[in-house]
């Protein structure tokens, strides 16, 4: 197979690891920065140019596509599913996951675990708002917030105030959630490929931290998941249309919570804590399931 990785940076631990793990299994790979595609949009013949050539011949296409250029990414790989290729995840489930209101209305509405969460536009309903995710202490969030960026945790209800005000005072768009204090500050990541959660990790917080990201200094190490948060891992992957995700999830005092769900899971982290081939499995389901033309947008929404 000739397998296309959309990735800005082919130095990036996720990105050479899936070059790695194709070559080993006797695949071409080509690592191809979106940014740099430029597409003749045409319903006779559609194409992909790249760096002054036109990109054939893909099977599969792994997007590893960055928040910050999900827009013109997601483009680019609609593009690919236009001529047929095999998208490990379809455009049209990243951008459903990317956007955070949107992915939180789609688990509420399949019954999935989450933290409480009160979104607003006026800074009036502040109050009401507070009260109704269980008040202080209360987690604010940005919505074009990643990796914990944008995320604050307000610990007294004038705090929580002060905070909304001044993204609101911003124009920004924030979520209110209520604040799992009995996660103690780690969550759980649960990679997902196809029905399966295929490795987890706990990520703890640094001391004095709320964030478990890794990129904020937080630690990751093997954990063993119960069946019910191996489910909601599942189903919240399948809710979004995705085949391959990494679901965070709290354990909270009324089961297991959904945090997020991550349409490009780096692979550094669980591939050190858990010692399992991830970027290998990731090319197995491709061989198992890339069928050319197979693209079908999966879940509603």
């Amino acid at each position: 197979m000739k397998i296309a990785i959309l990735s800005r940076n082919p130095r990036l631990y996720s990105t050479k690891r899936l070059v790695e793990a194709a070559e080993q299994k006797g695949h071409e790979s080509q690592v191809i920065d979106v940014l740099r595609c430029y597409m003749n949009i045409a319903s006779h013949r559609p194409s992909i140019h790249y760096k002054g050539n036109e990109l054939k011949g893909f099977d599969a296409v792994i997007p590893r596509i960055g928040s910050s250029v999900t827009f013109y990414g997601t483009a680019v790989l609609r593009q690919f599913e236009m001529l047929g290729v095999y998208p490990i995840n379809e455009s049209v489930a990243i951008t459903r996951s990317r956007d955070k209101l949107r992915s939180l209305q789609l688990l509420s509405r399949k019954g999935i675990g989450m933290p409480v969460t009160g979104f607003a536009h006026a800074p009036d309903d502040i109050e009401d708002l507070l009260k109704m995710v269980g008040g202080a202490p209360a987690v604010i969030k940005l919505l074009e917030g990643t990796q914990g960026i944008g995320v604050v945790l307000a610990e007294t209800q004038q705090a929580a105030e002060s905070v909304i005000e001044a993204f609101m005072g911003l124009k920004a768009n924030i979520l209110v959630q209520e604040y799992i204090k009995e996660a103690g500050g780690a969550d759980i990541r649960c990679f997902v490929i196809g029905d399966k959660v295929v490795a987890s990790m706990k990520r703890q917080a640094k001391e004095g931290e709320f964030r478990s990201n890794l990129h904020r200094g937080g630690s990751a190490s093997l954990i063993r998941i119960t069946p019910e948060e191996r489910s909601t891992a599942v189903r919240a992957a399948r809710t979004m249309g995705l085949n391959i995700a990494g679901v965070d999830i709290l354990r909270s005092n009324h089961g297991p919570v959904v945090m997020e769900v991550n349409s490009s899971p780096g692979l550094e982290g669980i591939e050190k804590a858990t010692g399992k081939d991830v970027a290998g499995m990731i090319i197995t389901f491709i061989e198992k399931n890339g069928t050319k033309g197979s693209t079908r947008t999966r879940g509603k929404g």
